[in-house]
């Protein structure tokens, strides 16, 4: 109908002039409100005859179409804000989503190792950088991997932390690690033997290819130590790790894929979630809980992979 249209053009307008929304915000606002639109549209509705009743309509015809969760509730946060914006101008004489209840958006649960993926990934890397026979750069290379990968799993840190850390950040007998996270917040995270004992093997096969040359940065290249190791560096080297390791999906794993692994495994040990909001640095402890899921996730699998009858099990 064309007041239809007249009426969602002049909230279009309203906010790319009023709030200042940008032209990709505009043309997204565009897309949605030409859906909704269109489904008044067909089926004979003008913006103002619209009730909760029909506006349900609208969402489970979203949904009977495909479309994703995300894109359904953006698509209701559209219809919502045209109608907020007709009854505050006094274009309209009700709002007919008042009354109806947020969507909430599912979240994709993260990809996480098993503890046994994670120590065949770190046995693998272990058992190259104690191979002489490679080279001493390859060997160095091969225990900064090693380093590195025992870092972020003991630590949970994200990969941008551990690249940043500077070279005297783990002295020797170091037991804790400063770290500057998002918003440049710093905390503590833990070392264990493991870790330290692989950042020093990488220190001094480092020291031995340089001749000694030092570096402002923990985890470098072999050759030039004056630029930090790069995140695609390191994304490529946990892959290569991964397959080397024998992973059933080494593509999907990352260094932050550790973080999760970190995560996932103290929770599942009876870490408290305040605890390891802490250790990850989580601004909220809504973040942190995505945890509890996959703790849930991993149990229903157990339970359908290993329980006898789990031919007769509906979880």
């Amino acid at each position: 109908m064309r007041s239809n249209q007249r009426l969602a053009q002049l909230w279009l307008d309203a906010l790319a002039t009023e709030l200042g929304a940008s032209v990709g915000t505009i043309a997204t606002y565009t897309d949605d409100l030409n859906c909704y639109l269109s489904w008044l549209d067909e089926n004979s509705l003008g913006l103002d005859d619209v009730g909760l009743e029909q506006i349900r309509d609208y969402i489970a015809g979203l949904d009977g179409r495909g479309y994703a969760g995300s894109t359904i509730a953006r698509r209701i946060t559209v219809a919502r804000g045209l109608h907020k914006f007709l009854i505050a101008e006094e274009l309209g004489s009700r709002d007919p989503t008042a009354h109806l209840s947020a969507m909430k958006r599912s979240r994709k649960l993260p990809f996480v190792l098993s503890i046994t993926e994670t120590e065949a990934l770190l046995e693998t890397a272990h058992r190259l950088a104690a191979d002489p026979l490679v080279g001493l750069y390859r060997q160095a290379g091969y225990a900064r991997r090693a380093a590195l990968f025992e870092t972020l799993y003991a630590s949970g840190m994200r990969i941008s932390e551990a690249l940043s850390l500077p070279a005297d950040a783990a002295p020797p007998g170091t037991r804790m690690l400063l770290v500057r996270g998002k918003g440049d917040k710093q905390r503590l995270v833990p070392l264990h033997d493991g870790a330290i004992a692989a950042i020093a093997l990488w220190q001094k096969l480092a020291g031995a290819y340089s001749g000694g040359a030092p570096s402002p940065w923990l985890f470098h290249p072999v050759r030039n130590g004056v630029k930090a190791l790069t995140r695609q560096a390191a994304l490529l080297e946990i892959k290569e790790a991964a397959v080397a390791a024998g992973l059933a999906s080494p593509e999907r794993v990352s260094p932050h894929v550790l973080r999760h692994a970190f995560a996932t495994h103290m929770h599942s040990g009876g870490t408290d979630l305040r605890v390891l909001q802490e250790l990850l640095g989580h601004a909220g402890i809504e973040t942190t809980q995505i945890y509890t899921h996959l703790d849930t996730s991993r149990l229903h699998q157990m339970v359908r992979d290993l329980h006898p009858l789990n031919e007769e099990l509906e979880i």
